[in-house]
């Protein structure tokens, strides 16, 4: 075997793994956020889990994606344990449809419909159709598609490179030696599991092991062990997406480990015991490309018939494995284990983000009751769910920055611009609820009360901010263009209410019906009223400008100071008769 026959292996391993991993992430991109709402909701018993978990990892080839998915779900409280175990079984049996795919590559015959399903016929045709995609077309889900093409073109290509590559070493002797050495099965268990580690797939050890067997070299009996290995080595990747995370989800990484090695251990006592009665006369042939992929398929197919029923049981041990213990562990609802697999990513910030609008919702109308209500308890809340704002803002926004550095397509795109303004958004208006508290507790401890007059004047305006504030948080949690399109108008009438309190401040104070000091904070909250109301307009904008896409904003708020838009002027008189100031309104 010359030099060159070595870079031609290397350059083909290169090919190879880069391919699988482009068509893995084309794939996921592909199927887009529906995967999350697909494997939390379907999975509320082992059986379904299982079959969904086969047919999302067939679809976006890659066992590891989906159980580092699933530790991230677990982490982030989105799946609970046991609905996990399901989808990792499901990912053992969905990833064996590489290696069919692969086994394509070692057929032979002079047929013309052989021939044809040779990859060398049919991919060049594959990474055309991939290539005009991915360059000309506008969509993002047609480049994904493009994308996907290349990927397979460039895996196939690189598994045809390697096995040319390896086809001198059938006739090195000690090639044939160390085959021989790894039909022990403890051994070649070991190797399986190391270079699965090393290249954390299993997909791509079983087309390397694939590509070996071109050789002509490896037995049947070598083939056995290595494979059901490379079951054990595909965990590292989940065991290194756990550090960091919470109990349980440690316990998802256990989980894939105890199915995948006691799966090992009992396939091994089986096989070799049954070997050692009966004597399976065809261990000793030659394995090639459909063989390799038939081991893989049959030992996960009997692994998982074996296991199944005790799907319980593994999760009780990965339970005593990983204790509760008396400590109480901070969960961490973004996980950044998310961000492999971006569309999901995208909706899992999303979701943090509606609990934080949430938050933001009930820090403002708590802060507004205080005006008229106050207690020491309240206040605390308010603080409360202030310091909380502030933590969801810099995580989420840390979260969101992380992301866009990943190849997204433009709706996700478009999402996380949404998210950030609107996130940046809900963090100021639990900033002016805040204030809003500090002012009621002025009052109070001043002794400070306002005129009647002022009192409902205030109430006018505080009702009038309550419903902006539940109009704009219902917009981003309903991504409803149509709730939006209420708070501009509402939000018009509240800037005319907050002059319309301040005039009425100042004849009140030219008259002598009020303090200077009480009409400082009564100032102070119009202000901040007026503030919290401009952020849900904010909100509001962002809101239709995602969901409609060509939305211009500029263009939008001309039209209303223009009077030409006709909803917004309904609208308008709409709110202007229900938050009047006039008292037979009231």
């Amino acid at each position: 075997m010359s030099i060159f026959n070595i870079l031609s292996l290397v350059g083909g391993l290169a090919l190879f793994l880069y391919g699988m991993n482009i068509m893995s992430s084309s794939l996921e991109r592909t199927a887009g956020g529906k995967l999350k709402s697909i494997l939390s909701k379907l999975t509320d018993n082992t059986f379904k889990g299982l079959l969904l978990g086969m047919g999302v990892t067939a679809i976006i080839q890659s066992s590891s994606a989906v159980t580092v998915m699933m530790v991230g779900f677990v982490n982030s409280g989105v799946m609970a344990l046991r609905q996990a175990i399901g989808v990792i079984m499901g990912a053992n049996i969905g990833t064996t449809v590489t290696a069919w795919i692969l086994s394509l590559s070692g057929i032979d015959g002079s047929s013309l419909l052989v021939q044809l399903l040779k990859p060398s016929s049919f991919t060049p045709i594959l990474a055309l159709i991939g290539i005009a995609l991915f360059m000309f077309a506008k969509n993002d889900k047609k480049k994904d598609v493009g994308s996907t093409f290349l990927g397979f073109a460039v895996l196939m290509f690189g598994m045809e490179t390697m096995s040319a590559a390896v086809e001198p070493l059938a006739e090195i002797p000690a090639f044939t030696r160390m085959f021989t050495l790894f039909s022990n099965p403890i051994i070649g268990v070991l190797i399986g599991a190391l270079v699965t580690a090393a290249v954390q797939s299993s997909s791509a050890s079983v087309g390397i092991l694939q590509a070996l067997s071109a050789t002509g070299q490896i037995s049947i009996a070598s083939a056995i062990p290595i494979v059901m290995g490379q079951n054990i080595g595909t965990c590292i990747t989940a065991l290194l997406s756990s550090i960091g995370t919470n109990k349980n989800a440690k316990r998802a990484a256990v989980v894939h480990l105890y199915f995948n090695v006691i799966g090992t251990a009992v396939c091994m006592a089986l096989f070799y015991g049954l070997n050692a009665i009966i004597g399976f006369d065809f261990i000793n042939g030659s394995a090639d490309h459909l063989s390799i992929a038939l081991i893989h398929t049959s030992f996960n197919l009997l692994s998982t018939f074996i296991l199944l029923p005790f799907a319980s049981q593994l999760e009780k041990l990965a339970i005593r494995t990983i204790p509760s213990g008396s400590g109480s562990y901070a969960e961490t609802l973004l996980d950044e284990r998310l961000i492999a697999t971006p569309s999901i990513a995208v909706e899992q910030g999303r979701n943090v983000s509606g609990v934080m609008a949430e938050l933001t919702k009930q820090c403002a109308v708590n802060a507004t009751k205080l005006l008229t209500e106050y207690s020491d308890v309240l206040f605390k809340t308010v603080e409360n769910m202030e310091t909380e704002s502030d933590k969801y803002e810099d995580e989420i926004d840390e979260y969101l920055v992380k992301l866009s550095e990943h190849e997204l397509s433009d709706a996700d795109n478009a999402e996380i611009f949404c998210l950030l303004h609107s996130v940046t958004d809900f963090e100021r208006i639990a900033d002016h609820g805040m204030n809003l508290a500090e002012s009621a507790k002025e009052l109070h401890e001043k002794g400070i009360r306002f005129s009647e007059e002022a009192r409902n004047e205030l109430g006018v305006l505080i009702k009038a901010i309550n419903e902006v504030v539940g109009l704009a948080i219902s917009s981003f949690m309903e991504k409803s263009p149509e709730l939006a399109k209420e708070v501009e108008p509402l939000e018009e009438v509240i800037d005319s209410l907050t002059t319309a309190v301040r005039n009425s401040h100042i004849k009140r104070l030219s008259r002598g019906e009020c303090s200077v000091e009480s009409g400082f904070i009564l100032n102070d909250i119009v202000i901040n009223l007026e503030r919290i109301s401009d952020h849900c307009s904010n909100i509001a904008i962002c809101v239709i400008e995602n969901v409609e896409g060509s939305f211009e904003p500029h263009s939008y708020s001309e039209s209303l100071k223009n009077g030409t838009n006709e909803s917004y002027n309904e609208m308008f008189k709409y709110y202007s008769e229900k938050f009047s100031l006039q008292p037979q309104q009231n």
